[in-house]
């Protein structure tokens, strides 16, 4: 249970195609996202990518995500990146337990990073980057005379990258690729005055590797494994009634 999930939405197609994964996938400009300590080793010494994503489709015509990456590398060792993400939720109708209509209201959430990273060796590298979050979902509506406001933190990702090119007799070539990163790593996020109304970010340890055969100029197949955790608490599942139902509030 945390707050802003769109954070851990896949922004890219090449990603979001290979069933999200992207740790330890070659480099490229989304890479800000996914791995930014992948960056030194881009074969362009800049790039950009640009996604549009339409959300929920078969369900409403106004909610998508926008996302804009891209870096450059200073030289051979070090690289700079940046991206934007935007989340809109469309127009939503508010309504109270009882169904009355509490009006309507247009939900938008956006990010904004940047980050550095540096290769360590010929082989390795390190990433840092610093977020900053905007949540805006029911600002100046009131709920059991708790007002809310929109939400803002600041968060920060660490990541590492690994990668090793071995040339085969039969003049094909193969490529291990390995990364990790803790992503999302800040402060609460609270969308009211009140201080015991604060909710998690959705930090998230992700562990990948990839394995790429190269068979000639035109074909390559490559495999990619990647295993996410959320360090967040998990609620209480704990029955202490024995009514089989969770005691979230006891």
């Amino acid at each position: 249970n945390t707050a802003v999930p769109f954070l851990r939405i896949s922004p890219d197609a090449r990603s979001g195609a290979l069933g999200d994964v992207g740790l330890a996938l070659s480099p490229d400009a989304n890479a800000v996202y996914w791995n930014l300590a992948k960056l030194p080793f881009a074969d362009n010494d800049a790039g950009a990518s640009v996604t549009y994503t339409p959300w929920l489709t078969d369900l409403v015509n106004d909610v998508f995500m926008a996302y804009l990456s891209g870096y450059k590398q200073l030289d051979e060792d070090q690289a700079i990146g940046a991206s934007l993400r935007y989340f809109d939720l469309g127009q939503v109708q508010f309504t109270n337990m009882y169904g009355v209509d509490q009006g309507q209201f247009h939900p938008r959430e956006f990010s904004i990073d940047g980050g550095y990273s540096r290769k360590l060796s010929d082989n390795w590298s390190l990433g840092v980057a610093l977020r900053y979050i905007y949540s805006n979902l029911a600002a100046g509506t009131s709920i059991d005379g708790v007002t809310f406001k929109p939400g803002q933190s600041v968060a920060g990702d660490i990541s590492t990258y690994y990668t090793n090119s071995i040339d085969y007799p039969n003049g094909q070539s193969g490529t291990w690729r390995f990364g990790a990163a803790i992503t999302n790593l800040g402060t609460k996020i609270s969308y009211s005055n009140d201080a015991q109304y604060k909710d998690f970010l959705p930090t998230n340890l992700g562990i990948g590797g990839s394995y790429t055969q190269q068979f000639d100029e035109y074909n390559q197949l490559t495999f990619e494994l990647d295993v996410n955790k959320l360090l967040v608490p998990t609620p209480d599942t704990i029955d202490r009634n024995g009514d089989q139902v969770p005691d979230y509030n006891d």
